[in-house]
């Protein structure tokens, strides 16, 4: 399915050219569409310490509810240079899910064409959530 010139897309790709990633090189940008109809993008940021290192796609959610966007995600699209490219990977799939519900899309790119597209509950079964802290 080809999205070349959606704003998701668009959003996506922008973010895509502002990832700090010295050490994979993996340039990554996503882009959330909140149920607002915002939307907001994020870039992987890298560190030397790896596990400070944080992804497009919760720098995108993050942002997102900082900047008081309705906490509902209706989509969100991951772009990778990679082939074929990356999909969400545990930690995003954990906080995707946080603010979206299970029919959530969940598209991952290229930069050229959607290559693939899954709702949240294809992608994370057995969700952690509020409901086990009771």
């Amino acid at each position: 399915m080809s999205i070349t010139q959606t704003p998701l897309l668009t959003a996506a790709i922008e973010a895509q050219r502002q990832a700090y990633a010295p050490y994979s090189t993996k340039l990554i940008g996503a882009s959330v569409l909140w149920a607002d109809g915002h939307i907001t993008s994020g870039c992987n940021i890298e560190n030397a310490s790896y596990g400070a290192t944080v992804c497009a796609e919760r720098v995108a959610i993050w942002k997102g509810i900082s900047e008081n966007h309705l906490r509902q995600i209706k989509e969100i699209l991951v772009v990778s240079p990679a082939n074929p490219p990356w999909p969400p990977c545990g930690v995003c799939r954990q906080v995707i899910s946080e603010f979206a519900h299970p029919q959530t899309l969940i598209h991952w790119s290229d930069g050229l064409s959607v290559i693939n597209t899954k709702t949240l509950i294809e992608m994370l079964p057995e969700t952690f959530n509020s409901q086990f802290l009771k």
